[in-house]
């Protein structure tokens, strides 16, 4: 080998070109642009009304007020004025951490009306293309369907691609709260299958793990968030190998974390990219968050989960069938997101992920996978399955670890 060939420049310039390469090779959309934005989203505009209202006489908090605050004013209402808000101001509402978790849901309501009938009236617009007249029917639908009896919305954007978090359980009285964070293609109209992918959707995913919750452990009162409100890359492009969006999403999650009711443990499952936003939040994550784990990692912007600066436990699994273990485990120049989560150096504790299947499998019912995750999320630690022959991903665990952190 000749010293050229050594040379540390040049290495550099082969680590870049072989990640440019992996990722792009890996691309189904390539490059990512967002949507051009003429004027204020309907989400600004609501907040802009909501900063120059008033109710009976008094003004309005700051949108952007801390959750305490809010829930103090939200607090100070009657019933009657706490409803007038939602519907006079229902995306203002409907995103306001602070707000009470009912009147979230009551807000968002309202609000997918108004979206429903906008595209209702877009899919007979002469000025849009069929194309466009096609999009708008497929997301007149969307909004029908998360305003279906029984869901309770969370969070809702319509601008650009969308965003939105939908409940699963009783928030307001869970005893234990689990956060699913999606990777790569998570908008409005990817949030729900119906198809054989539907476990690879943030909605499957949730709804999974809020039934292997409540089997594994049934006295446990639980709560599953699936977590969609973030602007995720579109697709495996250059987007997907930078953290710009998973830095956005990570202010966006601990926004949520730090404004759920309650004082009850949370555990965050965030699969492929999800996992670079929960890698990037997990420096200033409320104490209450007692467990990361984060299954087909790309790698979470960190050397080793001790650089994560969390007091969580951090966990990982890879399904053994999982492309996402050809993709470099390295950082160079924004380009890659770190150490390999199950790989030993890291210092995770690495969970068994058998029968999941590739990529998309790990929500899947009947998976180890799935039932680690309900372990986790109800604190049953000590039936999680390690992926080795041995125990250690359960080392310093107890049966009381569930009331606590070890």
């Amino acid at each position: 080998m000749t010293s050229f060939d050594t040379s540390p420049q040049l290495n550099v310039w082969r680590v870049l070109l072989a990640l440019a390469v992996v990722f792009v090779m890996l691309a189904t959309t390539g490059w990512t642009a967002l949507r051009d934005q003429r004027g204020p989203t309907a989400l600004e505009a609501s907040v802009t009304a909501w900063e120059h209202g008033r109710i009976d006489g008094r003004r309005l908090p700051d949108a952007r007020a801390t959750p305490a605050r809010l829930a103090r004013f939200f607090a100070s209402l009657t019933a009657w004025q706490r409803t007038s808000l939602a519907h006079r101001y229902p995306l203002a509402v409907g995103n306001m951490n602070g707000a009470p978790v009912q009147l979230r849901y009551l807000a968002n309501r309202s609000a997918l009306e108004k979206a429903r009938s906008v595209e209702r009236e877009r899919t007979h617009d002469k000025r849009l293309s069929p194309a466009g007249q096609r999009e708008a029917g497929r997301r007149m639908h969307n909004y029908e369907a998360l305003l279906a009896p029984g869901r309770h919305i969370l969070a809702f954007d319509p601008a650009g691609s969308g965003r939105v978090a939908e409940v699963f359980g009783n928030l307001d009285r869970a005893e234990r709260v689990s956060v699913v964070v999606p990777g790569v293609d998570t908008e409005l109209l990817t949030f729900q299958r119906t198809d054989r992918k539907r476990y690879a959707a943030p909605v499957g995913m949730a709804k999974s793990l809020y039934a292997a919750e409540r089997a594994a452990s049934p006295g446990t009162g639980t709560a599953v968030i699936a977590w969609a409100d973030y602007t995720s890359p579109s697709g495996l492009g250059m987007e997907a190998a930078t953290a710009n969006r998973a830095a956005h999403g990570a202010v966006r999650l601990n926004a949520l974390l730090r404004a759920l009711p309650g004082r009850s443990p949370v555990s965050l499952f965030c699969h492929s990219y999800g996992s670079v936003v929960c890698g990037l939040a997990a420096d200033t994550l409320p104490s209450r968050v007692t467990d990361i784990a984060v299954a087909g990692s790309p790698g979470m912007r960190a050397e080793n989960a001790a650089r994560l600066d969390t007091s969580a436990r951090v966990w990982a699994m890879r399904d053994a069938d999982d492309w996402i273990q050809d993709v470099p485990y390295l950082e160079v120049g924004g380009l890659g997101h770190g150490a390999d989560p199950v790989s030993a150096g890291f210092g995770a504790r690495v969970l068994s992920a058998r029968d999941a299947q590739g990529h998309s499998g790990y929500f899947v019912p009947g998976t180890d996978s799935l039932r680690n995750f309900a372990g986790i999320g109800v604190g049953a630690y000590r039936t999680v399955a390690c992926a080795g022959e041995d125990d250690t991903c359960r080392a310093g665990l107890s049966a009381a670890t569930a009331a606590g952190r070890a």
